[in-house]
């Protein structure tokens, strides 16, 4: 059958410190439900096993197989998340049998005089990490950021880091629910018992070099893509604009995600073959479709069908988009 652009159902979880709104996951218990078209109902994972090459891209299957390799959410951060890292590819496959964690964060919106962690403000050893995460002044070495909306952070796997109250932001990451809570505040969890820590797995996890900079830094242009985020995981572009915008993407061979954090726009896929996949392959061809994307949402436009328009709608004035895509050019630095 043909493919077209998924909308997915609401996904959304309930935590001590707020809520998490899952748009895009092939996380197990967690998964994504498609919420238009024919494959309504069905989950992202028997999508993808069915179609695979043509949903995430060939370069996408052969570094992944038919596993999909990222997750989008949204963050409401009402209080203070724990303070935790994430482990890399090594330490997590060896450990859990599953892909690292390397994520990034775009401020979404953000109450006067929020602010987050992000990396260590002054070199620390092993020793001292352990002594001020049993005395509860681990807080004082980190980097804290205030925050505004349209801040972009970059969390490699390794890197300490916490969002605190009052932020609500985009979050794009790796495929994976593997986290190492370090400190929590000495709170209880929703069952009213103190919540698991993982300090002597988090030690071995964290990368304790201190950089220079945490915060990444962008001009925003309109009507123009501009990237805020390059990796080998992920490549996260933002969109902001106010006329129609067309994007022909096939050399990525990668499905994209398009993640509407205001106003709302239709994304339509333009009518083409799968040339890219099988050049022979004319029954393929399909028709032009389109979905509608408000804020809050995401789609994901198959790799397939990466030529496309954005088109917003006038009267809501800029549109801002987030375009997530895996780029293959990367790929060998993984």
């Amino acid at each position: 059958m043909n493919l077209y652009p998924f909308l997915f159902e609401p996904n959304k979880f309930t935590l001590v410190w707020g809520s998490e709104d899952w748009d895009i996951s092939a996380i197990p218990n967690k998964e994504s439900i498609i919420a238009n078209g024919p494959l309504k109902g069905k989950k992202l994972s028997q999508v993808v096993d069915d179609y695979a090459k043509r949903l995430m891209g060939r370069k996408v299957v052969e570094m992944y197989g038919k596993k999909f390799p990222l997750l989008v959410k949204f963050i409401d951060a009402k209080d203070d998340l724990s303070i935790q890292v994430h482990p890399n590819d090594e330490l997590a496959m060896k450990r859990h049998g599953c892909l690292g964690k390397t994520e990034m964060w775009f401020v979404v919106d953000a109450q006067p005089d929020s602010y987050l962690y992000s990396g260590f403000n002054q070199p620390i050893s092993k020793y001292e990490y352990e002594k001020r995460v049993e005395d509860g002044t681990i807080c004082e070495v980190l980097q804290r950021h205030n925050v505004r909306k349209g801040d972009v952070f970059f969390i490699p796997s390794g890197r300490v880091h916490a969002i605190c109250g009052g932020i609500r932001l985009a979050e794009i990451q790796q495929s994976s629910d593997i986290t190492y809570r370090i400190f929590d505040y000495n709170r209880p969890g929703l069952d009213g018992k103190p919540r698991q820590l993982h300090v002597e797995e988090a030690r071995d996890a964290i990368d304790f070099t201190m950089y220079p900079t945490y915060r990444t830094d962008y001009r925003e242009v309109i009507n123009k893509p501009v990237a805020i985020t390059e990796s080998p995981y992920f490549t996260v572009k933002i969109h902001n604009i106010t006329r129609s915008f067309h994007r022909k993407l096939f050399k990525y061979d990668s499905f994209i995600i398009y993640t509407c954090l205001s106003g709302n726009c239709i994304v339509k896929t333009r009518a083409n073959s799968y040339f890219w996949l099988n050049p022979l392959n004319f029954k393929d061809a399909h028709r032009s479709c389109s979905v509608s994307l408000q804020a809050g949402q995401s789609c994901l436009v198959p790799a397939s069908m990466a030529d496309l328009d954005l088109i917003p709608d006038n009267e809501s004035g800029v549109t801002e988009l987030l375009e997530i895509y895996i780029d293959n050019k990367h790929f060998n630095k993984i």
